[in-house]
């Protein structure tokens, strides 16, 4: 399968990436069939080398079937190209220390989590055969 993703390049701590059109059985820095545009994340972002793409090369993948990275997407949507979809995190948009609040209060109220009760059946022991019944030698 083809992808479309970032591979680093750069010193320590000074990232940069090649926009790249690999296979994905390839490590994310190994071979690649295309480089395709290149990002840099220490450039301010209204600089107009920060990232670079081409976008026909781009599309031409796209077309034979190539999946881009969530990263790329982000990228593609900015420039109209693709649609991505909106994620939806519902614990994220509560604040943390409410979040906090309402977990102490579900622990001190006895109230458990709903992951808790799912979790407790498995955890419990498998019952082992009685010893009395094993043949004697």
């Amino acid at each position: 399968m083809l992808v479309i993703r970032l591979s680093r390049m750069g010193s320590k701590k000074r990232p940069q990436y090649k926009m790249v059109v690999a296979d994905s059985r390839f490590p994310r820095d190994g071979r690649f069939i295309e480089k395709v545009g290149t990002f840099n994340p220490l450039m301010p972002k209204d600089a107009k080398d920060r990232l670079t793409m081409d976008l026909e090369r781009i599309k031409h993948w796209i077309s034979k079937g190539a999946q881009p990275s969530d990263r790329i997407k982000r990228f593609l949507d900015k420039e109209g190209i693709l649609k991505r979809e909106k994620r939806n995190n519902p614990e994220k948009a509560i604040p943390r220390a409410e979040r906090k609040k309402m977990a102490e209060a579900a622990a001190a109220g006895g109230g458990a989590p709903a992951a808790a009760p799912a979790a407790a059946p498995a955890a419990a022991p498998a019952p082992a055969a009685p010893a009395a019944e094993a043949p004697a030698s």
